[in-house]
């Protein structure tokens, strides 16, 4: 019963309004290599610049080469569109967890925002 509802809840964020403009988002900032290519490692970048910032080292090389390339992809309309969408799309994923979390009494912890 829960598994069934859980594949519910699935495929209605599926259907959501956050994952079809996430989904065309994409599609159009991945036509580019380059964009492709900058997102891609402005993704790994962001892992190592929170690591960074959690040892305490506030001006580590991961931070100023992922602040570059965000510069770059906020001039770009297609990658600035898609992260955003994506920051949609995790917004309504986390809350979800949360409300799923707080249903049976667990602490997300470092998944909370």
């Amino acid at each position: 019963m829960v598994y069934d509802t859980a594949k519910l809840l699935a495929n209605e964020m599926k259907d959501s309004i956050e994952y079809r403009e996430f989904s065309a988002a994409k599609t159009r900032a991945m036509e580019s290599n380059t964009t492709r290519a900058l997102i891609e490692e402005y993704n790994k970048l962001q892992i190592h610049a929170q690591a960074a910032l959690i040892a305490g080292d506030q001006e580590s090389e991961s931070l100023k080469k992922l602040q570059k390339i965000s510069e770059l992809l906020q001039f770009d309309a297609d990658a600035s569109a898609y992260l955003m969408a994506e920051f949609r799309l995790k917004r309504m994923v986390g809350d979800v967890y949360k409300i799923l979390a707080e249903a049976v009494d667990i602490d997300l912890g470092p998944l909370e925002s």
